[in-house]
Parts: structure tokens; sequence; C-alpha cells
């Protein structure tokens, strides 16, 4: 960690992690079919910096779940406590608003749900199933919490054949007590293993600049490699508010191509490497390398 973040004192943000405010009748659009169909995004629930970029060309992040979380993770914005009940008309309405939206490629995450039996694997499964029937031309990414590692639970959504399987490591190993005090490493990766092994394509992405050493984050990517994860996500962590952990450093654009020339020297079918990238960034983009239908 920097003598900055150690001390307390904020690190300034470069130039290159500022982006233009985007909006248009898309952004418009987007807003309004999730409000009809009352939707949480994890656009809105992480304040994700690429919100009017991604609302802006139609698309969105479905959270399914409820909009608070069970777990306290220190890097993240989504509230905690005071979760909801599930709702199982969730599922279709985020068919619905798929349908209305004209995705062809659908990403599905939420909240950790530790308060459930099942963590909300079969709800996961319900919402698979829900799109494929509204948009059976569509594909399906599902970006899933540990489920406490229960296999069952993972089989359950493994079950439902989502194209992507997506489960952040987030970090690297040794700053697994310090920024995911409820998760384990292993644990992750076992994730990862079980849904590469029954044949999904098998992503996962992480942050960098939480003050983690280039030796661990390659040694985080060798670890994905051997889970069978073929694709993966890296961008800068951005703190949501002095509550989360701080920033230790950004890492720069040259930083980011460099991870990315690394990885896919390592064997990554598909890697999107750069500051505001983050697990939904081109996430059409890197399921059609993964399924055979493009080049990156």
């Amino acid at each position: 960690m920097s003598s900055e973040a150690r001390s307390g004192q904020r690190v300034q943000m470069p130039r290159w992690m500022h982006r233009p405010v985007r909006c248009g009748p898309e952004l418009q659009k987007v807003e309004e079919v999730l409000a009809g169909e009352r939707l949480n995004t994890v656009c809105v629930g992480a304040k994700c910096p690429n919100r009017g970029e991604c609302y802006s060309a139609g698309t969105a992040t479905f959270m399914i779940m409820g909009a608070r979380c069970t777990r306290g993770c220190a890097f993240c914005a989504v509230p905690t406590g005071g979760v909801e009940a599930l709702d199982p008309a969730e599922p279709g309405r985020v068919a619905k608003a798929a349908a209305d939206l004209g995705l062809r490629h659908v990403v599905v995450t939420s909240v950790t749900r530790d308060d459930l039996p099942d963590g909300g694997a079969g709800h996961f499964a319900a919402t698979v199933e829900a799109v494929r029937r509204e948009l059976p031309g569509a594909t399906v990414e599902v970006l899933v919490p540990d489920f406490g590692g229960r296999v069952e639970d993972v089989d359950t959504v493994i079950g439902a054949r989502p194209d992507v399987f997506n489960h952040n490591v987030e970090t690297v190993r040794r700053l697994y007590a310090e920024v995911r005090p409820q998760a384990e490493y292993e644990r992750t990766l076992a994730v990862l293993e079980r849904s590469s092994t029954a044949g999904l394509a098998t992503k996962s992405g992480f942050m960098v600049g939480l003050g983690e050493m280039i030796e661990e984050v390659d040694d985080l990517l060798g670890d994905l490699l051997v889970a069978g994860c073929r694709l993966v996500t890296a961008g800068q962590y951005l703190r949501p508010s002095g509550d989360n952990t701080p920033v230790a450093r950004y890492w720069e654009p040259g930083e980011f191509e460099g991870l990315e020339t690394r990885a896919r020297g390592m064997g990554f079918e598909a890697v999107a490497s750069g500051p505001l990238v983050r697990s939904s960034y081109f996430a059409h983009e890197m399921a059609d390398v993964a399924l055979g239908r493009g080049v990156q």
C-alpha cells in the first residue's frame, strides 16, 4: 500500500480517470424501462463509472434479489442490511425488460444473499430460464456470488446453462482478509473451476489499486487459468465513499496495456484491461469470443 493510503491522505485522481457525461434518448429509455419493471442494476448500485456510456448504448446489467447485500466488502458501494424477500415475479420482469431493450446479450448479477438457504441460486436459474423463453436468440451471462462455497447451489446455476458464467476474484490472495473478509480466495477459485469443468465459458474480474504488487497480479492470473477461467477483466479500484477502503495507487494506462499483453500471452482468450473496465464492460464482445463468434 502507498504511503499516502497508509497515512489517510487522499490519492489524487489522475486525468485519465475522468470521462464526459453521456446522455441521450437511449439513456432515458433504459431508465424508463428499469423503473417500469421495478428493477435494480449494478450500474446504479455499485456506482459504476460506465453507467452513462452503457445506458446510452441501450444496455444495463440487471441486479436481482434486491438492492441490499448481506456482506460488507470494503471496496463495494452496494448497501448492506435490511434485505428483502425474494420476488418470484422478478425473473419475468428481467426478461421483459431485456426484450423491451432489444438486448442480444443479457447480463444478470445479484447482491449476495447469505440469508437464503440456497444463496439465491434457484432465483438465478429461474432468471436465466425466463430470459431464454422471452429472448431465445439472446445469450445470457451470469455474475454470481460464491454461494458460501456450496457446490449444490453452484450446480443449480450451472444447470441453467448460462452462456457465460462469471464470478469475480476481485483482488489478490494477500488482500482478501482486508478487502473481502467474508469471502475466501480458494473458494472463489473452486466456484470458477466448477463452472469450467462443466463446460461453461468461465469469466472472472478483479481490481487493481488496492495495494497489490505486480507479481501478485500475475500469480492471480495464473490461478485463474488453473481454475479454467479464460475470460478476464481488470480495472482500477475507485473508492465509492469515505467509509470504503482508500485507493492505494492509480495504475497508469500503459500498465493496464501491459497487464492485457501478459494475460493474453498466458493463454486467456479474451481480456478487457483498462482504468474504467468493469465486469460487464464489453461483455457482449467477450462472450462472442468465448462462443466462437468473434475475434478480439
